[in-house]
């Protein structure tokens, strides 16, 4: 096990804000932080340092994990994306950090891996984890993913390379989950079912 952050870097913790965790401090501060895989920088200005739900968990007083550089929103079974039919509790506070914690380091991953720095585009990761990371951009934004016996949306594999379905009975709440991978940096289709007739997306990460 890593030893526990010192004195100054729990205090930084501590102060955090308790629903973005947003954090203030030094540079080096913030910078020891960030190596210890506790915090990471937003690549946009103004750079604004934050908690990882590494971070998140020292808080809220949760026993410490090894460090870790940012990664994938669900390695190591640190974050799972709900992609809707999952028998999960009710989304609460904790729930909502975890969330945007993993979208802002999916951020900062496109910025390490695109090779230009992009984050407004999918990655490499996300191209391999098409489900997870579409989930990740609708639960990020907002939306509310079904449960097992719900009729909210779910997302799917689809036969299609580089596509996954996103299923939504409502046709404004459908639309809405294709604003937001648009958004997100996803080429987005509605469609209709042959059988069924009922509407559906399918989206896939766009590339330039």
């Amino acid at each position: 096990m890593s030893r526990p952050p010192t004195a100054a870097q729990r205090r930084v913790i501590e102060d955090a804000d308790p629903v973005t965790g947003r954090l203030k401090g030094t540079p080096a501060l913030l910078a020891a932080l960030v190596k210890r895989g506790l915090a990471f920088r937003h690549p946009r200005p103004p750079h604004d340092h934050f908690l990882t739900p590494a971070g998140h968990r020292i808080r809220e007083g949760r026993a410490e994990p090894e460090p870790e550089a940012v990664r994938a929103p669900d390695a190591g079974g640190v974050f799972a994306a709900r992609v809707g039919g999952e028998d999960a509790p009710a989304a609460g506070p904790a729930r909502l950090r975890e969330v945007r914690g993993a979208w802002q380091g999916l951020l900062e991953l496109r910025r390490m891996t695109n090779s230009d720095g992009a984050t407004d585009r999918p990655c490499g990761w996300e191209r391999a984890h098409l489900v997870q990371a579409a989930a990740l951009a609708l639960e990020a934004a907002g939306h509310r993913p079904a449960a097992p016996d719900g009729t909210l949306y779910r997302v799917r594999e689809t036969p299609q390379p580089e596509a996954v379905a996103v299923h939504e009975p409502d046709a404004e709440a459908l639309r809405a989950c294709a604003v937001t991978l648009e958004r997100a940096g996803w080429q987005v289709g509605e469609h209709t079912e042959p059988r069924t007739r009922a509407r559906h997306l399918l989206a896939s990460p766009r590339r330039v």
